[in-house]
Protein backbone atom coordinates (compact mmCIF):
# COMPACT_ATOMS: atom_id res chain seq x y z
CA UNK A 1 0.00 0.00 0.00
CA UNK A 2 1.20 3.50 -1.23
CA UNK A 3 2.20 5.88 1.97
CA UNK A 4 -0.87 8.24 1.87
CA UNK A 5 -4.01 7.87 4.03
CA UNK A 6 -2.94 6.49 7.35
CA UNK A 7 0.58 6.96 8.86
CA UNK A 8 0.95 10.72 6.57
CA UNK A 9 -2.57 12.00 8.07
CA UNK A 10 -0.71 12.06 11.60
CA UNK A 11 2.55 12.98 10.06
CA UNK A 12 0.82 15.56 7.86
CA UNK A 13 -1.35 17.18 10.51
CA UNK A 14 1.80 17.75 12.66
CA UNK A 15 3.84 19.63 9.93
CA UNK A 16 0.56 21.21 8.03
CA UNK A 17 1.61 19.91 4.77
CA UNK A 18 -0.07 17.24 2.50
CA UNK A 19 -0.70 14.02 3.26
CA UNK A 20 2.33 11.70 1.77
CA UNK A 21 1.62 8.51 2.77
CA UNK A 22 0.18 4.83 3.68
CA UNK A 23 1.21 1.54 5.06
CA UNK A 24 1.60 -1.60 4.37
CA UNK A 25 -0.81 -3.89 6.32
CA UNK A 26 -2.51 -7.36 6.82
CA UNK A 27 -5.63 -8.35 5.69
CA UNK A 28 -6.74 -11.08 8.46
CA UNK A 29 -10.80 -11.03 7.49
CA UNK A 30 -12.58 -13.92 6.91
CA UNK A 31 -12.65 -15.17 3.11
CA UNK A 32 -16.40 -13.86 3.37
CA UNK A 33 -17.01 -11.24 5.71
CA UNK A 34 -20.47 -10.24 7.03
CA UNK A 35 -21.73 -7.27 8.59
CA UNK A 36 -20.77 -3.73 7.43
CA UNK A 37 -19.06 -3.65 3.87
CA UNK A 38 -20.24 -7.85 3.26
CA UNK A 39 -17.77 -8.95 0.99
CA UNK A 40 -15.25 -6.59 1.12
CA UNK A 41 -11.94 -6.74 2.65
CA UNK A 42 -10.06 -4.43 5.14
CA UNK A 43 -8.09 -2.78 2.10
CA UNK A 44 -11.03 -2.61 -0.03
CA UNK A 45 -12.53 -0.51 3.20
CA UNK A 46 -10.11 1.57 3.59
CA UNK A 47 -9.36 2.75 -0.14
CA UNK A 48 -13.36 3.30 -0.22
CA UNK A 49 -12.33 5.79 3.07
CA UNK A 50 -9.68 7.71 1.80
CA UNK A 51 -11.90 7.87 -1.22
CA UNK A 52 -14.88 9.53 0.55
CA UNK A 53 -12.78 11.31 2.91
CA UNK A 54 -10.80 13.20 0.05
CA UNK A 55 -13.95 14.01 -1.82
CA UNK A 56 -16.02 15.46 1.00
CA UNK A 57 -16.64 19.50 0.21
CA UNK A 58 -15.66 20.27 4.11
CA UNK A 59 -14.74 18.57 7.41
CA UNK A 60 -13.97 19.24 10.90
CA UNK A 61 -10.01 17.81 12.05
CA UNK A 62 -9.46 17.45 15.89
CA UNK A 63 -6.47 16.12 17.54
CA UNK A 64 -2.87 16.39 18.57
CA UNK A 65 0.20 14.93 16.95
CA UNK A 66 3.98 15.37 17.50
CA UNK A 67 5.89 18.28 16.46
CA UNK A 68 9.43 17.17 15.02
CA UNK A 69 10.78 20.30 15.21
CA UNK A 70 10.43 21.71 18.42
CA UNK A 71 10.21 18.12 20.10
CA UNK A 72 6.56 19.33 21.53
CA UNK A 73 3.07 18.35 20.86
CA UNK A 74 0.74 20.49 18.47
CA UNK A 75 -2.95 20.43 19.57
CA UNK A 76 -5.17 21.79 17.11
CA UNK A 77 -9.12 21.77 16.13
CA UNK A 78 -9.89 23.15 12.57
CA UNK A 79 -13.03 22.81 10.64
CA UNK A 80 -11.80 22.96 6.94
CA UNK A 81 -13.40 23.45 3.10
CA UNK A 82 -12.49 22.70 -0.57
CA UNK A 83 -12.91 26.35 -1.30
CA UNK A 84 -9.67 27.26 0.84
CA UNK A 85 -11.87 28.71 3.93
CA UNK A 86 -11.46 27.43 7.55
CA UNK A 87 -11.71 28.61 11.21
CA UNK A 88 -10.40 27.12 14.02
CA UNK A 89 -7.53 26.74 16.79
CA UNK A 90 -4.23 25.33 17.08
CA UNK A 91 -1.21 25.39 19.68
CA UNK A 92 1.14 23.30 21.89
CA UNK A 93 1.39 23.35 25.44
CA UNK A 94 2.70 26.90 25.90
CA UNK A 95 -0.31 28.72 24.42
CA UNK A 96 -2.66 28.70 21.98
CA UNK A 97 -3.80 30.47 18.46
CA UNK A 98 -7.23 30.83 16.31
CA UNK A 99 -7.12 31.37 12.72
CA UNK A 100 -9.70 32.30 9.96
CA UNK A 101 -9.34 32.70 6.74
CA UNK A 102 -11.53 33.87 4.03
CA UNK A 103 -10.70 34.63 0.62
CA UNK A 104 -7.21 35.77 0.95
CA UNK A 105 -7.12 36.71 4.06
CA UNK A 106 -5.62 34.68 6.92
CA UNK A 107 -6.82 35.94 10.45
CA UNK A 108 -4.80 35.13 13.83
CA UNK A 109 -5.59 36.04 17.25
CA UNK A 110 -2.20 34.77 19.40
CA UNK A 111 -2.60 34.17 23.60
CA UNK A 112 0.28 36.06 26.16
CA UNK A 113 1.73 32.23 26.09
CA UNK A 114 1.91 31.30 22.61
CA UNK A 115 3.77 34.74 21.43
CA UNK A 116 6.45 34.57 24.82
CA UNK A 117 6.88 31.08 23.35
CA UNK A 118 7.73 32.56 19.82
CA UNK A 119 9.96 35.19 20.87
CA UNK A 120 11.93 33.20 22.89
CA UNK A 121 15.66 34.12 23.08
CA UNK A 122 14.49 37.88 21.99
CA UNK A 123 15.65 40.58 24.06
CA UNK A 124 12.64 40.60 27.12
CA UNK A 125 11.51 44.63 26.28
CA UNK A 126 10.86 43.58 22.64
CA UNK A 127 9.08 40.38 23.75
CA UNK A 128 7.11 42.58 25.69
CA UNK A 129 6.18 45.49 23.27
CA UNK A 130 4.78 42.37 20.86
CA UNK A 131 2.40 40.72 23.80
CA UNK A 132 1.38 44.34 24.76
CA UNK A 133 0.64 44.89 20.56
CA UNK A 134 -1.10 41.57 19.93
CA UNK A 135 -1.80 39.27 22.88
CA UNK A 136 -5.75 38.42 22.54
CA UNK A 137 -6.63 40.42 19.75
CA UNK A 138 -7.02 39.50 15.79
CA UNK A 139 -4.35 40.32 12.79
CA UNK A 140 -4.48 39.62 9.40
CA UNK A 141 -1.90 38.95 6.71
CA UNK A 142 -2.37 37.91 3.18
CA UNK A 143 -3.00 33.98 3.19
CA UNK A 144 -0.17 33.67 0.25
CA UNK A 145 2.38 35.44 1.80
CA UNK A 146 6.10 34.34 3.01
CA UNK A 147 4.83 35.01 6.97
CA UNK A 148 1.65 32.76 6.21
CA UNK A 149 3.60 29.72 5.59
CA UNK A 150 2.81 26.78 6.73
CA UNK A 151 0.03 27.93 9.32
CA UNK A 152 -2.28 28.76 6.14
CA UNK A 153 -2.17 24.71 4.92
CA UNK A 154 -4.59 24.58 7.93
CA UNK A 155 -7.00 26.01 5.80
CA UNK A 156 -6.07 23.97 2.50
CA UNK A 157 -8.01 20.81 2.20
CA UNK A 158 -5.93 19.37 -0.99
CA UNK A 159 -2.42 20.28 0.57
CA UNK A 160 -3.93 18.86 4.39
CA UNK A 161 -5.28 15.26 2.62
CA UNK A 162 -2.31 15.48 -0.21
CA UNK A 163 -3.18 12.88 -3.01
CA UNK A 164 -4.35 10.57 -1.34
CA UNK A 165 -7.20 8.76 -3.34
CA UNK A 166 -5.30 5.91 -4.68
CA UNK A 167 -3.79 3.95 -1.88
CA UNK A 168 -4.60 0.41 -2.71
CA UNK A 169 -4.86 -0.65 1.13
CA UNK A 170 -3.96 -3.93 3.09
CA UNK A 171 -5.68 -3.16 6.27
CA UNK A 172 -6.83 -5.81 8.28
CA UNK A 173 -10.98 -5.93 9.23
CA UNK A 174 -11.83 -5.73 12.66
CA UNK A 175 -14.82 -5.37 15.20
CA UNK A 176 -17.74 -2.78 14.76
CA UNK A 177 -17.68 -0.19 17.37
CA UNK A 178 -19.17 3.67 17.49
CA UNK A 179 -17.06 6.67 17.95
CA UNK A 180 -19.05 9.69 19.14
CA UNK A 181 -22.07 7.97 18.66
CA UNK A 182 -21.63 7.16 14.92
CA UNK A 183 -21.40 3.47 13.85
CA UNK A 184 -17.91 2.17 12.18
CA UNK A 185 -15.80 -0.50 11.53
CA UNK A 186 -12.68 -1.18 13.16
CA UNK A 187 -8.99 -1.75 10.56
CA UNK A 188 -5.45 -1.79 11.19
CA UNK A 189 -2.55 -1.78 9.81
CA UNK A 190 1.38 -2.05 11.00
CA UNK A 191 4.86 -1.01 9.86
CA UNK A 192 7.27 -2.59 12.31
CA UNK A 193 6.30 -1.29 15.57
CA UNK A 194 3.79 1.33 14.21
CA UNK A 195 0.48 0.52 14.41
CA UNK A 196 -2.62 2.37 13.02
CA UNK A 197 -6.11 1.92 13.69
CA UNK A 198 -8.96 3.67 11.82
CA UNK A 199 -12.20 4.28 12.75
CA UNK A 200 -14.84 3.83 9.45
CA UNK A 201 -18.44 5.26 8.89
CA UNK A 202 -20.55 2.16 8.52
CA UNK A 203 -23.54 4.39 7.68
CA UNK A 204 -24.05 6.75 4.68
CA UNK A 205 -20.71 7.84 3.20
CA UNK A 206 -17.75 5.94 4.71
CA UNK A 207 -15.94 8.63 5.83
CA UNK A 208 -12.99 7.88 8.24
CA UNK A 209 -14.15 8.85 11.55
CA UNK A 210 -10.94 8.49 13.66
CA UNK A 211 -7.29 7.60 12.90
CA UNK A 212 -5.67 6.17 16.17
CA UNK A 213 -1.54 5.81 16.01
CA UNK A 214 1.41 4.37 18.33
CA UNK A 215 4.68 5.08 17.03
CA UNK A 216 8.15 5.25 18.90
CA UNK A 217 5.96 4.50 21.98
CA UNK A 218 3.30 7.57 21.89
CA UNK A 219 0.21 7.16 21.08
CA UNK A 220 -1.83 9.82 19.03
CA UNK A 221 -5.03 10.43 17.69
CA UNK A 222 -7.36 12.63 15.39
CA UNK A 223 -10.59 12.83 14.73
CA UNK A 224 -12.51 13.93 11.36
CA UNK A 225 -16.10 15.17 12.24
CA UNK A 226 -18.90 17.42 10.50
CA UNK A 227 -18.42 16.46 6.93
CA UNK A 228 -20.05 18.14 4.50
CA UNK A 229 -21.51 21.02 6.92
CA UNK A 230 -20.62 24.81 6.18
CA UNK A 231 -17.42 25.96 7.92
CA UNK A 232 -17.55 29.57 9.89
CA UNK A 233 -15.46 31.70 8.31
CA UNK A 234 -16.06 35.12 8.20
CA UNK A 235 -13.64 37.99 9.11
CA UNK A 236 -13.36 38.86 12.83
CA UNK A 237 -15.43 42.43 14.07
CA UNK A 238 -13.67 44.99 15.88
CA UNK A 239 -10.03 46.13 15.28
CA UNK A 240 -7.90 44.05 13.49
CA UNK A 241 -3.84 44.81 13.29
CA UNK A 242 -2.45 44.80 9.99
CA UNK A 243 0.94 42.52 9.89
CA UNK A 244 1.73 43.14 6.31
CA UNK A 245 1.34 46.97 6.65
CA UNK A 246 3.40 46.75 9.85
CA UNK A 247 6.09 44.81 8.18
CA UNK A 248 5.92 47.30 4.90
Amino acid sequence: MRRTALAALCLAAATTVGLTGCLPGEDKADDKPKGPFAGLTGGEIADRSVKATTGAPSLRLAGEVPDEESGGTIRFDVAVNSKGECSGTFGTGEGKADLIRTGDTLYMRYDEAFLRAQSEGEPEEETDAVVDMMAGKWTSMAATGPDAEGVADFCDLDQLLGDAGDVKSNAARGRTTTVDGAPAIVLTEKDGKDRYTLYVATQGEPYLLRLDSTTAGERNSLVFSDYGKPVAAEKPSGEIIDLDALGG
